[in-house]
């Protein structure tokens, strides 16, 4: 199965960006991470470009290719992004991931405009929730 997991804003900087918070792992520990799951193959992109993210979206809806996306900061005001992801239902499932749990910091954080059209979501668990994603669209295509 090919995932698009798809990374918004500063996520490039994962590993060094407030590491008390975010952990010291990267995107390319998550890459890593996912090569080592049977059946999946994964293609992990980061922008901090609203606009290439909800384009990165659109061609997941027209190869109806499954996402695992986390959307950063664009999770709390992005209603381009929302409408893009809301292509996807009907069309291939989307798994919302956050690293940490949003629900558990700053107010601002707590309102996701993803969430109501994500098939699932996952946080709090560090980079294995990438991994928890993956295996749970994997388990869902079979």
């Amino acid at each position: 199965m090919r995932i698009l997991v798809l990374n918004g804003p500063n996520l490039g900087r994962l590993g060094t960006r407030e590491p008390e918070v975010y952990g010291s792992a990267t995107l390319a520990d998550v890459q890593a991470l996912l090569d080592g799951l049977d059946g999946v193959e994964a293609e992990v992109r980061q922008t901090d470009d609203e606009a290439e993210l909800v384009r990165w979206i659109h061609g997941a809806v027209d190869a109806r290719s499954p996402v695992v996306l986390n959307p950063a900061a664009f999770t709390h005001y992005s209603y381009a992004l929302r409408d893009a992801c809301a292509l996807l239902q009907g069309v291939a499932p989307l798994v919302e991931v956050h690293i940490t749990n949003p629900h558990a910091r700053e107010a601002f954080r707590h309102t996701s405009v993803v969430s109501g059209v994500a098939t699932g979501v996952i946080a709090g668990f560090g980079i294995d929730g990438y991994r928890l994603a993956a295996e749970a669209l994997l388990r869902a295509s079979r």
